[in-house]
């Protein structure tokens, strides 16, 4: 299948480096070349200088993935590609996008009669490897046209991607799931710290983070994720503790209040990362080196 991907940061780099692997015939667009150029040496990627020279290299209807930064940089391309696009043609953002936005977004383009699809996407650095989890929205026409593309970033053709409803249903899932890891990599960087903290029992904390992925009711990627960092560097000591967050935290949040519904867990692991900025706390090493293991995001050093 055919498919030109927009933004080839991390995440969509590597995207578009296994959609090449099986066999889809993949555009690539970036505001920096020197990625495409790579892209199309190694991987067969077809480069794009401009929009308008995307827009050439598509048989209609045309496909057009999304990877940009949430907010100012998606909202430009999508306005500078809606004069381009003809009835039919598909875009399909898989960026953090806010799902208000995602709506506004889909109905901003339906007046072309052009498809649109929010796919919250998971999988950070990793997704090349092992695949993508892929929360897709938008109409059963759109998904089903590019479900050969959902089925290569996948991990396999028939898990971890799903159709899970309406054009901001996707945004709103990835949403709430990034909502979940916030209070999931909370609970495992404060209990590691409590860990640490009982000095008498000299705990190794590779040891112990070991132990806990084989059998226990606590096991997870991110506890993977963790023990491996802990068994090359448990003192981070060069390591900032500083926690940023991208977004998502926040909208889940103020998602929960505008339902009514408590979500203190999610609310506090927030709040957490707002006051790693102002603390040398070991929890929030560990929270920094979480995010850095699974999503390659940057970290501080002291």
């Amino acid at each position: 299948m055919q498919v030109a991907i927009l933004g080839l940061g991390k995440m969509g780099a590597n995207m578009a480096r296994r959609l090449c692997r099986a066999q889809h015939q993949v555009i690539g667009y970036n505001r920096s070349p020197e990625i495409v150029q790579e892209l199309a040496k190694n991987e067969g990627l077809l480069p794009a200088a401009t929009l308008n020279d995307v827009i050439k290299q598509l048989k209609t209807p045309r496909v057009i993935w999304l990877m940009l930064p949430a907010g100012d940089a998606t909202e430009t391309i999508l306005h500078q590609l809606r004069p381009l696009l003809s009835k039919g043609d598909i875009v399909i953002d898989g960026g953090n996008a806010n799902y208000h936005d995602s709506q506004r977004r889909g109905q901003y383009l339906a007046e072309q009669q052009i498809g649109f699809i929010d796919s919250g996407t998971s999988g950070g650095i990793w997704g090349l490897q092992n695949g993508y989890c892929l929360m897709v929205g938008g109409s059963k026409t759109d998904v089903q046209h590019i479900t050969p593309l959902l089925q290569s970033l996948a991990p396999a053709a028939d898990r971890g991607w799903a159709h899970v409803g309406p054009i901001g249903a996707g945004h709103f899932t990835k949403m709430i799931h990034n909502g979940i890891e916030y209070g999931m990599m909370q609970a495992y960087a404060e209990g590691l710290a409590l860990l640490r903290g009982k000095s008498e029992f000299d705990l190794d904390l590779a040891q112990i983070t070991e132990l806990w992925r084989h059998g226990s009711v606590v096991r997870s990627w991110l506890l993977d994720l963790s023990a491996e960092f802990l068994a090359h560097d448990q003192e981070l000591k060069d390591l900032a503790p500083v926690v940023p967050d991208s977004g998502e935290g926040r909208w889940t949040v103020v998602e929960s209040i505008d339902q009514g519904v408590a979500a203190p867990v999610i609310s506090l692991a927030l709040q957490m990362r707002f006051a790693s900025q102002a603390q040398d706390n070991y929890a929030h090493k560990l929270l920094a080196m979480m995010r850095k293991g699974f999503g390659g995001h940057a970290i501080k050093d002291k």
